[in-house]
This record gives C-alpha cells, structure tokens and sequence, in this order.
C-alpha cells in the first residue's frame, strides 16, 4: 500500500519539478557545480564497518521521528561522531524531506552526501546533482534492469556515485546483472515497511566479491552492527534509531561502538 502511493504522488511532484526548473536549466547549470565527493570510497574502509547516517523528519509507518528538525546541526553532529556518509531523505509527502536539505547539509559538513529518494526519472538524477548530492539511490524493486543500467549511466557521466538497492532474490538479480559495484540490501519490505535484519544474511550470499555492502534498515543497536559485519557488509545505513534519540551524538557512538 504504502510503495503504491508513494510513487504515484512521485510521478505528480517530478512532472511539477519539471515545470518550475526544466532539464535544460539543470543542464546548463551542470559546469559551475563544485567536484564530488567519493561515497564508495568514504565506505571502503577495510578495518571498519562505515556508517551511513541519515537524516530523515518523519516515515509513513513511524510518524514524526525528529521534533528538532535542523538538518545542518544534525549533519554535523554525525560528522563529529565519525559517520562516514551522510544520507538526505528528500521526499517531502511521505518523509517530510526537501531538496534544498542537500545543499544545507553539503555546506555544513565534508562528507559524501547520498540523495535518498524514490528515484523514477532521468530528471531526478540531474536534479539531485544540482542540488548538491554526491550519490544516489536507485531502488531495484520499483526499476527495471534496464532503468537501472541507463540511470546508472547517466549518474556516472555527472560524477555522481550510485547505490543499488535490493530487497529481494529478484531485486539483487537486476543489480548484479547491472553490474552495480555498491549494493543496498534494504531490510524492510517497502510494501508493508516491516523489517527484518535476516533479509541480509539471505541475500548477501548472492553478492560477488569486490562489491561494497551495505545493509539498511531496521538497525538499532551494536549486537545489530556486530551481526552484520559478520556477515561482510562494508557499511551500515542507519537513520530513525538516531532521529529518535534526545543525544544523536551519543547514541550514535553507541550504536556504532565508537569512543571518540
């Protein structure tokens, strides 16, 4: 129910974006933006499970998450507490994000910035390469193989570092046959949005080696990170056990085990 929905209203808010700032004004703006910052690599730490900290108002099942929405205090507080990546919810119906959020949290901190949306349309990329984003996800459950592969392209071409999210054996199955070098494997089913940490350790035995790793969702404690790295995930994506707390720094570190 909750999918459904929400890509129907993103059709409506893309073909609107479109009219207030259509693709060649995107375009032309392209050659004046600043170099990108490398998300796979911020992630590639090979003696650390990195963090991928995210910043998100509110979620359809969840309700409101943050009262204290400040996005450029919050990006730095991730920062200081050794994220590794920063992910911006930019959905505004159901997650009550916003574009401009990207640049907000781009000049308040130095890490990669990953535009997290439900991305449906060629003009989505090169708005979030306007707006700032180092990379971006691509779902696999709501693209085709072949969208994946041409949306994948098109992102290269911008310097835009790419994140393929699976859910399912179906899902992984497009993203490896696209050949993507990072994969999500989202632990919640975006049908229902119930959660389940085992959906990583069923589909990280399809992955090649040499692919970068990351689990998402539903990640709430240290035991939850431990479990994971076991398994060989290269980066965790973690968001509403952070927007939930009174101390993000604090329980940032204590999620993710760190003394800083």
């Amino acid at each position: 129910m909750f999918l459904s929905e929400i890509l129907a209203q993103k059709k409506k808010e893309v073909e609107q974006h479109k009219g207030t700032l259509p693709q060649r004004e995107l375009l032309l703006a392209m050659e004046s933006l600043d170099a990108r910052r490398n998300f796979a690599q911020a992630i590639s730490d090979p003696h650390h499970i990195g963090l991928i900290a995210e910043i998100k108002r509110k979620s359809p099942s969840a309700g409101i998450l943050c009262k204290d929405f400040y996005p450029e205090r919050i990006a730095r507080i991730y920062e200081a507490n050794g994220a590794a990546a920063i992910s911006v919810l930019t959905d505004e119906n159901f997650f009550g994000g916003n574009l401009g959020h990207l640049k907000e949290v781009k000049k308040s901190c130095t890490l990669p910035i990953l535009r997290k949306d439900f991305i449906i349309d060629e003009y989505q990329i090169y708005e979030s390469a306007y707006y700032g984003a180092d990379a971006i996800l691509l779902i696999a459950n709501i693209l085709t193989e072949g969208e994946i592969r041409k949306f994948q392209s098109v992102a290269k071409d911008l310097g835009l570092g790419i994140l393929v999210e699976a859910h399912s054996e179906e899902d992984m199955s497009k993203a490896l046959s696209a050949k993507s070098a990072v994969i999500g494997i989202n632990n919640r089913d975006l049908h229902t949005f119930k959660v389940d940490l085992e959906t990583t350790s069923n589909l990280i035995r399809m992955i090649p080696e040499g692919t970068r790793i990351i689990s998402e969702s539903g990640i709430k404690r240290f035991e939850d990170v431990m479990f994971l790295k076991s398994l060989g995930v290269n980066a965790v994506l973690i968001g509403e056990a952070f927007m939930k707390s009174n101390d993000i720094g604090s329980e940032v570190r204590q999620v993710m085990g760190l003394v800083l």
